[in-house]
């Protein structure tokens, strides 16, 4: 059976949501990690989770980026074990260079936390392989420093290489350049998103009439696991 770790900041809060929906709603196993912890096997798959670690000091992610666990990542990623961050854990990802770009203030300078729609361009990664190309779905975002912005080389090489995972489509949450919600590296096995999947993976957490497509993000994951175990 697949094996996923949660990388745990000082400052996560949104590690215990992530744990509840592999574990108890996709029903595989998943371990919380502390972020001190320098040794890490066994684990098919890492998710770096959302909120404030170290309490954004300095600047988000920056000091989440030079803990013991994120070497371990690094490593995890190199082997092609797929890798997600999700709002603070893309932060994470960005500073310590697994990902280019940078995510700076929303260019309103205030939090948001609100519903939004993002569409997938990019449906061959492990964590979006279920969802169609061009599929639209509702997830929220929550987030002060969620404005991705890349110098014009790296935009136009994240087109280049199909690194644009998804983008929001109805309307622009913080200012993003070309509205992009969620990044992947070019071997594609290292994913960063804003968005919050984990908030929106059960039914009775959607607004009214919606689907809970989000979890699709972690049913993608558990298929790439699977498929891969069978090989």
């Amino acid at each position: 059976m697949a094996k996923i770790g949660i990388a745990v900041f000082p400052g996560s809060n949104c590690e215990r949501d992530v744990h509840h929906v592999l574990n108890n709603v996709m029903g595989v196993q998943a371990d919380l990690i502390w972020h001190t912890k320098d040794r890490i096997s066994g684990y098919d798959a890492m998710i770096i989770p959302g909120g404030f670690a170290f309490g954004d000091r300095l600047r988000a992610g920056i000091i989440g980026a030079h803990s013991p666990i994120v070497q371990e990542v690094k490593r995890m990623a190199k082997d092609g074990l797929p890798v997600l961050g999700i709002c603070n854990g893309f932060q994470i990802l960005v500073e310590s260079g697994l990902l280019p770009g940078a995510l700076i203030m929303n260019d309103s300078l205030r939090f948001v936390c609100k519903w939004t729609q993002v569409k997938v361009k990019k449906n061959n990664t492990p964590f979006t392989s279920e969802f169609s190309d061009g599929q639209i779905f509702q997830i929220p975002v929550a987030h002060g420093e969620g404005r991705y912005m890349a110098d014009r080389k790296t935009l136009e090489e994240l087109k280049k290489n199909e690194q644009i995972v998804m983008q929001y489509s109805n309307g622009d949450p913080n200012g993003s350049a070309d509205l992009i919600a969620a990044i992947c590296n070019e071997q594609a096995n290292v994913v960063g998103m804003m968005p919050h999947p984990e908030r929106a993976s059960e039914s009775i957490l959607v607004t009214e009439g919606a689907k809970n497509d989000a979890i699709m993000i972690f049913r993608s994951l558990v298929s790439t696991l699977e498929q891969k175990a069978m090989t």
